[in-house]
Formats: structure tokens, C-alpha cells, sequence
């Protein structure tokens, strides 16, 4: 391969932004395996787990079971993966400010995207709608018959927020929302309402796309 279309080279001479998914995994990698270009085997891995979200979910033992991915490069992946995962749950939350649904989206959609099961978690907000923390308050299918309303209020109770978002994930990757969604929301509503905590939003995380069902007009003014 020609040295100025080499990943690694192309990365110092454009940046990583301007780098393909393919070529970003290839530099993980470094090597490649027998006379296949690394970058030939990152378009091999990636297309096995189908997408960047599959290869975040992928287990060592699944990373290991492709041709030319030993315990070393497996590592090296699930590492990556990590620190993407950090990155994105602290970063951005300093000092942030929600103005829009892809605000608070932005905040959790990577990691929760390569969840298996599905999460409830609350975005706590100050009066002036910056984030004060994230807590994971549910993990299981959410229904109305099993999550306590009241549990999802006392973070917000405990560390005196002005307003909370719920964002729970669908692990299907499909982010409609679904009737019991719905009913959720309209009890979550409710009781914000009650306590005098607002409920801005609720949103449902898929696989590269969420949907807000305030947006939609679901569970809320009803």
C-alpha cells in the first residue's frame, strides 16, 4: 500500500476525523494477518459484528473466534471500546447545558446503544437545565407493573435537581417506542408534576438513531 493512503500515515497528515471506521480500526490492529493488510482485516471484523455497535458488544471469545484476531488484538479492541465508553459518560457532561433532545442523546447514545439489555437511567438538570449527574436507576424490560415511579425520583430528590430525562435503550436496536413506553412516561409525568420536579423528556435509544417522546406528543400533556 502506497505510504500516504497507510492509515496511520493518513492520520497524521489529515486527522482522525477524517478517517474512515475501517481505517481507525486498522491503526488498533497495527498488523494484519499472513499477506491480508491490517486494513483488509478491520474490514473482515467489522463486517462480522455487521457494525461498530456489534463490535462493541462483541465478547473476547467472539473477537478471538475471527481469523486473525488473537488474545493481543482482542485486548486491544475490548480496550478501545472502553475507553470510548468512559469518554462519553464524563466528558461531556461538564458544565453541559440541554437545549434539545439530541443534547441529552448525545450524552448517552454510544454507550447505551451496545447494551443487551435494556437500561432506565435519569439525566438530572439544574434550574438552568445544565446536568448535574446520570444515574442508572432500572435495568430489565420496563413495565409499568414492575418499575416503581418512586424510585426513579429519588436521585432527583437526593441531589436536589430542578428536572430530570429518562432515556432508556432498546436493544433490538429499534427505537420506537412502545405502548408500555408510553404508559411509563404518562405515570412518570404524573408524578413529577406532584413532587414539582419537571419531566422534560423520555427518550428511546436504538441502535445510531432515539426518538423523543415529547416530540412525538407520547405520555405527555395527556
Amino acid at each position: 500500500m502506497p505510504e500516504d493512503e497507510r492509515p496511520r500515515e493518513r492520520l497524521t497528515h489529515v486527522g482522525a476525523q477524517a478517517l474512515s471506521t475501517n481505517e481507525l480500526l486498522a491503526i488498533i490492529l497495527r498488523t494484519g494477518s499472513g499477506s491480508e493488510s491490517s486494513l483488509r482485516l478491520a474490514e473482515r471484523v467489522l463486517s462480522n459484528f455487521e457494525n461498530l455497535a456489534g463490535l462493541g458488544r462483541a465478547s473476547a471469545s467472539e473477537l478471538r473466534g475471527i481469523k486473525g484476531i488473537g488474545p493481543a488484538k482482542a485486548a486491544e479492541i475490548q480496550a478501545a471500546v472502553e475507553l470510548g465508553r468512559r469518554m462519553s459518560i464524563t466528558a461531556p457532561m461538564e458544565k453541559m447545558r440541554i437545549h434539545s433532545p439530541a443534547d441529552a442523546a448525545g450524552l448517552l447514545q454510544y454507550e447505551m446503544s451496545l447494551l443487551e439489555q435494556e437500561h432506565l437511567r435519569v439525566i438530572l438538570l439544574d434550574t438552568r437545565n445544565q446536568v448535574k449527574r446520570i444515574e442508572n436507576v432500572y435495568v430489565g424490560s420496563l413495565n409499568s407493573a414492575v418499575v416503581r415511579v418512586g424510585e426513579l425520583f429519588r436521585p432527583a430528590i437526593r441531589h436536589n435537581a430542578a428536572a430530570l430525562i429518562l432515556v432508556h435503550n432498546h436493544p433490538s436496536g429499534d427505537p420506537s417506542p412502545s405502548s408500555e413506553d408510553v404508559r411509563v412516561t404518562r405515570e412518570v409525568v404524573k408524578a413529577g408534576k406532584l413532587l414539582d420536579i419537571d419531566v422534560l423528556d423520555h427518550l428511546v435509544i436504538g441502535r445510531g438513531r432515539f426518538v423523543s417522546l415529547k416530540e412525538r406528543g407520547l405520555g405527555f400533556n395527556e
